[in-house]
């Protein structure tokens, strides 16, 4: 019995790689198209081919050559020193309604914060902040995609993926904490 994915890119082969940072293990994967998954703090590097093939359904081939100047921006970025990524993105993995949320946390610019209200307002559905929220947790480009800067109204943290103090941390390297 074949397994059923959210996406039908399980034809197409997806380059990854891993590299190490300040906050441990990290997976880049991308599609022809652009980045497609991000994976920190990873246990090692199988634990992120078990991520691509068997949870997403992806042929893969490690290609450390093709992430050089992404692993270089990250580095900077750990460093203090980049503020945005250049790298083309493949936001193929979410609905419409994701995607349009993950868009539009590009527009949060580094070292600052927004709510997840000012989210569901940029969108155009100030009464899905939940949903907003619900969304920022499947980025699935985290980093890239600054889900980290959206906190709750009251300025307090709110969830992260990543976990509560790695938000903490990028925020803290950002400044904007």
């Amino acid at each position: 019995m074949q397994k059923k994915y959210k996406h039908n890119l399980t034809n197409e082969v997806v380059s990854y790689t891993v590299f190490k940072n300040p906050i441990g293990l990290t997976g880049l994967a991308a599609t022809t198209k652009g980045l497609i998954r991000v994976a920190n703090k990873l246990p090692n590097e199988k634990a992120f081919e078990n991520v691509l093939v068997d949870n997403l359904g992806f042929k893969i081939k490690k290609d450390p050559h093709y992430f050089s100047d992404l692993i270089d921006q990250f580095q900077s970025y750990f460093n203090a020193q980049l503020k945005e990524f250049k790298f083309p993105l493949d936001l193929r993995l979410g609905t419409s309604f994701q995607q349009k949320v993950w868009e539009n946390l590009l527009t949060i610019p580094y070292g600052t914060t927004r709510s997840y209200k000012w989210l569901a307002e940029t969108i155009k559905t100030p009464e899905a902040a939940r949903a907003v929220g619900n969304a920022n947790g499947q980025n699935p480009l985290p980093i890239i995609v600054p889900c980290h800067r959206v906190t709750r109204l009251n300025g307090e943290l709110g969830g992260y993926t990543g976990g509560v103090e790695l938000k903490r941390y990028l925020l803290s390297l950002e400044k904007a904490i």
